[in-house]
């Protein structure tokens, strides 16, 4: 069983990202096979902060050549959490 440390990997702290905060979002980086109440369960558990509203983002890796040999970028998932009216995450526990 995922832990919330194992479920949340970062905040991630962006110009993108930046541009939620205003609305009460924020974009975290997850893990690829937790789902949306996972996310939920330990964004609250984590910052202590109540969420309304989850919605999450899969980008598919792409293939990348170096030298001569081809690679592929790892497949990367984002949540984008809403909280409750009045919530906000703070620096101090960011």
């Amino acid at each position: 069983m995922m832990t919330s440390q194992d479920i949340i990997k970062s905040l991630l702290r962006t110009e993108k990202a930046t541009f939620y905060e205003p609305q009460a979002k924020y974009l975290f980086l997850v893990d690829k096979r937790a789902n949306k109440i996972q996310i939920r369960r330990a964004v609250e558990e984590i910052y202590k902060v109540k969420v309304s509203n989850v919605n999450t983002l899969i980008f598919a890796g792409k293939l990348k050549r170096v030298r001569y040999q081809l690679g592929k970028t790892p497949d990367i998932k984002r949540a984008v959490v809403t909280l409750k009216q009045g919530q906000k995450i703070s620096e101090a526990t960011a």
